[in-house]
């Protein structure tokens, strides 16, 4: 019994002192990469040429950052097409004829496309059909890295009481690294006050963010939902004061009496959700767990022994690899529908909203030429301004509701939930004025048609628009060159290279 025990410890020593082994290779080999890899980061971070504080030019950032910025040009590809999303230029009012509709009076009404990669940020605000009659110099706010420059050279007030057309030739170089980069030491970094400021009237303070949490806040300053503020004029907010949600932003709106825009056709006083990615994501599970926008859309990647972060900024359905299955031991095929089964879901209770809701707004319109009054129509167009805020507030985000499924989910249903409301109060009025007979809708079966139903001419548009590439951006790109050119540019940058879009 005694040998028995004895072997029997002995064999236990031995698990121990073999399993010590494999846990102290293990920490070993841990320690040994992760030195190595800060050692790769250490060497990326060490500039050839010092950048200024406000330097814009991508360019002069890449030639310290070569890896990032090869990476940050792939943002350029646009072959890449999901089922509802991706880099490829796509037409959503196309796609979508209701959209129009939903629109009119909105500048959304006239074009609205599916944003390529950040390196078309400049171009594709300047085609768009929406910029014809200019807008709030603000709108560039998110387009470019010149943004801060300006803000620190005219102040931040300034910057945003201007127009569209104003800042045009200061607003040339495409989103970059300026954006979301230290130049001293290449740490993030917010370059935008509206974020900043959004957590501070919540009493955050966003400096105590974490390097984990700025690995999505720096998305953050733009993947939001704002507004322009009245007064100081046109002043970039983020309507954060009572929640991220969609009913809490809501309620804010209301309570502060704003509207983006009166509807053409109902009169309703409507809200535009711009892409709130950010606030949706919080709700999902990534969110929640803790994992990073730039985990899933910039995952790291190793060249050459150094580990660096993709900046090819792109959906994770064209780099699963990469991002997906660095956590999920799926094949791609599962996980691709994974997230299908979840977007083809949201995308077919969004179409059940266009639809009611398309159908409200012509109802409405008429019933006001029925001689409806404002009395009788003021139920049921709170209750359109609410159906397309929800609608709208998963609709703009980005990823077709993947980044919080129940949660789109649940803002739609509320969204049938208050266009069916609105249907039945514009129906008792009609009645009220006779009409007793369904509204016959318009033919708005393809985008031209839903255009000109509310009285938009294509042609004219077009002509604006070719116009100001004939006769306006020469003279912006002229003074932008001139600009830049007196900067200086490190020997070894191209001046080809000079402005980057």
């Amino acid at each position: 019994m005694n040998q028995q025990n004895k072997k029997s410890g002995n064999s236990s020593m031995g698990w121990i002192l073999f399993l010590s082994t494999l846990v102290g290779v293990a920490i070993v080999g841990f320690l040994i990469t992760s030195v190595m890899e800060r050692r790769g980061e250490a060497k990326q971070a060490k500039m050839t040429n010092p950048i200024g504080e406000w330097e814009p030019r991508n360019e002069v950032w890449g030639a310290n950052f070569p890896r990032e910025y090869e990476t940050w040009k792939k943002t350029e590809e646009t072959d890449f097409k999901s089922a509802h999303g991706g880099s490829a230029k796509t037409d959503y009012l196309e796609e979508f004829p209701k959209l129009v509709v939903l629109w009119a009076g909105y500048g959304f009404s006239k074009a609205y496309e599916q944003g390529r990669g950040h390196a078309y940020a400049v171009e594709d605000i300047r085609e768009t059909y929406r910029t014809n009659a200019g807008m709030p110099a603000t709108c560039w706010t998110c387009k470019s890295t010149d943004v801060p420059r300006v803000m620190n050279e005219v102040g931040v007030a300034e910057y945003y009481d201007a127009s569209w057309f104003d800042r045009g030739d200061q607003i040339v170089n495409a989103i970059g690294c300026q954006d979301c980069h230290d130049p001293k030491n290449m740490n993030l970094r917010i370059s935008r006050p509206a974020l900043a400021e959004a957590f501070a009237a919540r009493g955050d303070d966003i400096n105590e963010a974490t390097h984990q949490e700025m690995r999505s806040l720096v998305c953050a300053q733009c993947h939001v939902e704002y507004y322009f503020q009245k007064e100081p004029a046109k002043y970039l907010k983020f309507p954060w004061d009572k929640g991220f949600s969609a009913e809490a932003m809501e309620a804010y709106y209301d309570e502060l009496g704003f509207t983006d825009w009166t509807h053409k056709l109902s009169r309703a006083p409507m809200l535009k959700a711009q892409h709130p990615d950010y606030e949706l994501y919080m709700t999902g599970v990534h969110g929640q767990r803790g994992v990073s926008c730039s985990d899933c859309h910039m995952p790291y990647k190793n060249e050459g022994g150094a580990k660096f972060t993709d900046h090819h900024v792109q959906s994770p359905l064209n780099n699963i690899a990469n991002s997906c299955q660095v956590c999920h031991r799926e094949s791609e095929a599962t996980l691709m529908t994974d997230v299908y089964s979840r977007q083809n879901k949201v995308m077919e209770l969004r179409g059940i909203v266009e639809d009611l809701l398309a159908k409200a707004h012509i109802e409405a319109k008429a019933a006001w030429d029925a001689g409806a009054t404002e009395a009788e129509m003021k139920a049921s167009l709170t209750h359109i301004r609410h159906a397309q805020w929800r609608w709208d507030w998963v609709a703009a985000a980005n990823g077709a509701g993947f980044h919080a499924p129940n949660t789109a989910l649940q803002v739609l249903g509320t969204a049938i939930e208050k266009a069916g409301a609105a249907r039945h109060e514009i129906a008792r009025v009609l009645w009220k004025h006779g009409i007793t007979d369904p509204i016959e809708m318009p033919d708005i079966s393809t985008k031209e048609k839903a255009q000109r139903y509310i009285g938009l001419d294509p042609d004219e548009m077009e002509e604006t628009k070719a116009k100001h590439r004939e006769e306006l951006f020469p003279v912006w790109d002229e003074k932008a060159a001139a600009r830049q050119e007196a900067m200086g540019l490190p020997a070894n940058v191209s001046d080809k290279k000079a402005i980057s879009y």
